[in-house]
Formats: structure tokens, sequence, C-alpha cells
């Protein structure tokens, strides 16, 4: 039996960015941080930082353009993907992605426009964020070789 499962929470290192497959089915990709703290032999603290490109299709990726930006949160659940292409200049490239089968945005951070009403800075009471409906999945699959890039 094989598995092929990512799980990752993190924070989103840059604006997503929006592409279309031939099909006209959406592609969104973009990078996730996530971070490991311990403490080494003679207790020191230390901590290692991981960068890992996503790639999701469909509705989903509507909705990740749409709602996430640059410092969000997010949880990502997919499977792990290495890509191989010859670039122009004749060298070999790869790109080891997770292809995500769902993307769950995380908690709003208060101030700004994520938090709607008054604050109790201003006398009122905090409101939750608008909760967000169901992503609904692609019924296609996806050629990961139709992908123009």
């Amino acid at each position: 039996m094989n598995l092929n499962k990512a799980f990752i929470i993190g924070n989103l290192t840059r604006d997503p960015e929006s592409r279309s497959l031939p099909s006209g089915a959406s592609v969104a990709s973009f990078s996730v941080a996530t971070n490991r703290v311990w403490r080494d032999q003679q207790g020191q603290k230390k901590e290692e930082v991981q960068f890992h490109n996503v790639v999701v299709f469909g509705k989903q990726a509507d909705s990740v353009v749409q709602y996430l930006k640059k410092g969000n949160s997010v949880l990502v659940e997919g499977r792990i993907q290495t890509r191989n292409w010859n670039a122009q200049d004749g060298s070999k490239k790869s790109r080891t992605e997770i292809v995500a089968e769902r993307v769950q945005f995380g908690p709003r951070k208060q101030g700004g426009d994520s938090v709607q009403g008054g604050g109790a800075a201003s006398g009122g009471t905090p409101q939750k964020a608008e909760e967000l409906e169901t992503i609904e999945y692609p019924e296609e699959e996806i050629n990961p070789d139709d992908i123009p890039f």
C-alpha cells in the first residue's frame, strides 16, 4: 500500500498568483512557510524554517486568490508532486510542490479590514469575522501535463 499525503499549517510568503489552463480551469500557486522550534543538546533554542510551493485548481483556486494574501495563515492538505522540464537554455529543472486537495483559511488577524464591526477600543464588542462557505471540489481530474508552466 502506498500513501502520498501532506498536511501543512503555515503562513503565505507571497500573494497567490492566478493562471488558467487551456481548458479554462483556474490554477493558483503560492508559497507557505512553516517553522520548527527545538532545543539542541546544550539547551539552546533552535528554529528552522521550510518553504513549500503549493498549487490549487478549480473553484478553490479562485477562492484562494480572492481571500488569501501574504502573511495569512492556512492549512493545506494535498499530495506531493515533483515536476521535471527542460529550460530554454537546455538545462534540466525540477520543482517539488504540494498539489492541494483542500485549503482551509486560518483565523483572520485582529484589526484592519479583517474584523467586522467595532472593537473593544471603540467601545463596541469584538465580532466574529464572517465565516466562509465550504469550498466545492472540482469534479474533473486535472492532468499535470496540461499545466502551461
